[in-house]
């Protein structure tokens, strides 16, 4: 140990004589030049070989993989081809190919997050979507006006299949074939022809297929946004930069150059309300810096509700916060109107709340649409077939979100295009009151109660949130306070309940929870276990954020609320931030928002 550290301190004042030698430390550094150059060369090569032996490899794994037709059989109500493999599709894959097929059709929350939880093992995974990209919606108001980049919200669905082992067809699904268990896709055509269609088969089938926007019969729909897909946030932008740069034209007249400069939107709900919100930031921090001042005077934003508030699913603190709020900031507010019809250039609506009604209309630059939801095409043709669907904007499902009407239970519908069917309790009350009146007296002690309530959780599993706590239940309706509750109490407790069970609303959040139920139920179901050991779908409420201009609102389901501040923005940001489905999507948004706060927003016309 002496001779080694003796070694060391002589090889340590050695090193140090030869830097302080000009000479000597040219050959070093030529020295160092040299065994780099070796050490690179070396690499080079062993990276070159390694690639040839992979590929050699690769190649005799392969050498043997038979030459499956993609479409080898036509069949169906329509005579397309079906497929029956994957291009993918190898020897290594076999064990896949013989797994029960699932297929997913859609791209957004729900698809997702049945893919993030299901046991990719456990079958045979296929995704269809028309776009190749999963979009943050609730992030999208933020893109239009620059202050996130559009890519920022955009996860390639390619990668979330692969990582569960699914494929991916970038094509768009028009049909389903019930009786053959086959889904109806079609490629996207070149050139303004229609692309090509085929068959995928299934051994069961998820239903994302999403919403449109309700258009209520308006004439004139046409000449307005929406904001529903990235293309639409792109076309939003535009036409926000485009009408703001026309009006510091010379040639602008006044009238004109507010026209240009106003912006209204049809809808009070959050997507509506936090476009809103992005304008008035964008007009008070980017648009006084880098435009004449004077367009200050000139802009305008016009938000028309049907109902008596804005936001009107948040509670009514938060609604009344958020319209004081947007009327400091000069955006107009109109509640209890509805819109007539929209002209090229200006909005008619009339306001419901006055006898008779009466007529406004206000100019207009852009027009957001933003009020509620309808089927897609392909959810209409679905509802068609089966008949018994009478609801005219969703499927409905039953309690495990498998579509009603289809007796194999095959078919699985979620997020937007679906709605749970709830039940109507009180039309069984003689049967549940009967079975629990073991006494026959027409009224039910604490101990029999129990036991009509047990029934009813049992055949009615979607009412377990509403009935609570037995004994404060009890005492709620026992009205006369005698310790019994006869035929008429517990009828209006049925109602009460029947009153509560309200459909879920179409937000993302419903959309994850369904479609992780759906990953994991179909995971248990693929080991044989028998469907009544599955417990059905239960929404659990987290809670609702809504922004509104460098501060935001939301409740929460252990009953706090959040008004105002800076702090509820940070807070906003961070569960949107935490809600990514990859580390790249929290690294863009990271690097958006600081550039925004060190930069300003991009102002130009992508």
């Amino acid at each position: 140990m002496h001779f080694l550290r003796k070694g060391l301190g002589l090889v340590g004042r050695r090193g140090f004589a030869t830097l302080t030698s000009s000479t000597k430390r040219a050959k070093a550094k030529k020295t160092l030049w040299t065994l780099g150059g070796l050490g690179g060369v070396a690499g080079l090569t062993y990276y070159l070989l390694r690639d040839e032996a992979y590929v050699a490899d690769f190649q005799d794994a392969h050498a043997h993989v038979p030459q499956l037709a993609i479409h080898p059989v036509e069949g169906g109500a329509k005579g397309l081809p079906i497929v029956t493999h994957q291009i993918d599709d190898d020897v290594e894959r076999e064990t896949n190919i013989k797994k029960p097929r699932l297929v997913v059709v859609g791209g957004g929350w729900g698809a997702v997050s049945v893919l993030k939880n299901i046991d990719k093992d456990k079958y045979n995974i296929t995704l269809i979507s028309d776009n190749n990209y999963f979009l943050f919606t609730p992030l999208l108001p933020s893109a239009t006006v620059g202050t996130l980049e559009m890519r920022s919200l955009l996860e390639p669905l390619r990668k979330i299949a692969l990582r569960a082992g699914a494929h991916f067809l970038e094509a768009r699904a028009v049909d389903i074939d019930l009786e053959n268990n086959l889904v109806e896709v079609q490629s996207h055509g070149s050139d303004g022809h229609e692309g090509k269609s085929f068959y995928v088969p299934y051994d069961r089938v998820i239903l994302a297929v999403g919403s449109t926007s309700i258009t209520h019969g308006v004439d004139g729909i046409e000449h307005t946004h929406r904001l529903k897909t990235i293309r639409d946030a792109m076309d939003v932008r535009r036409k926000v930069t485009s009408n703001v740069e026309k009006a510091v034209l010379p040639t602008t007249s006044p009238e004109e150059r507010k026209r240009l400069l106003s912006f209204v939107v049809c809808g009070g709900g959050p997507t509506g309300v936090e476009f809103a919100a992005e304008l008035y930031d964008w007009m008070n921090e980017d648009l006084v810096k880098w435009f004449p001042k004077l367009l200050r005077e000139d802009i305008s934003v016009t938000i028309i509700q049907s109902r008596d508030h804005i936001l009107n699913t948040f509670d009514v603190q938060i609604s009344e916060y958020a319209e004081r709020r947007f009327s400091r900031a000069k955006i107009d507010v109109v509640t209890n109107a509805r819109v007539s019809r929209i002209e090229p250039d200006k909005v008619i609506y009339k306001l419901t709340n006055t006898d008779p009604p009466v007529f406004k209309e206000v100019p207009y630059g852009l027009c957001m649409w933003s009020t509620g939801i309808a089927m897609t095409p392909f959810a209409e043709r679905l509802a068609e077939k089966l008949g018994t669907q009478v609801h005219k904007r969703c499927i409905k499902t039953d309690e495990y979100l498998r579509v009603k009407g289809i007796p194999d239970g095959s078919v699985f519908a979620i997020g937007d295009c679906a709605t749970i069917e709830n039940p109507r309790v009180l039309e069984h009350i003689m049967d549940i009151f009967h079975k629990a009146d073991k006494a026959h007296n027409g009224l039910l002690t604490f101990e029999e109660f129990c036991t009509a309530v047990h029934d009813i959780r049992t055949r009615f599993p979607l009412t377990e949130q509403h009935l609570g706590e037995m004994m404060e239940l009890f005492n709620t309706y026992d009205k006369d306070k005698n310790g019994r509750l006869d035929l008429e109490e517990m009828r209006i407790m049925l109602h009460d309940i029947d009153q509560k069970m309200t459909h879920l609303p179409a937000t993302a959040q419903v959309a994850s929870q369904q479609g992780a139920y759906l990953g994991k139920t179909l995971s248990q179901l693929a080991d044989s276990r028998p469907d009544k050991c599955i417990a059905p779908f239960k929404y659990n409420y987290l809670g609702t954020l809504a922004y509104l201009g460098n501060t935001a609102v939301g409740e929460f389901n252990w009953g706090m609320h959040m008004v105002g501040g800076l702090w509820a923005m940070y807070l906003w940001r961070s569960v949107y931030w935490s809600q990514q489905v990859s580390a790249r999507q929290r690294v863009n948004l990271s690097i958006d928002w600081t550039k925004r706060a060190l930069f300003g927003r991009d102002l130009s016309t992508i």
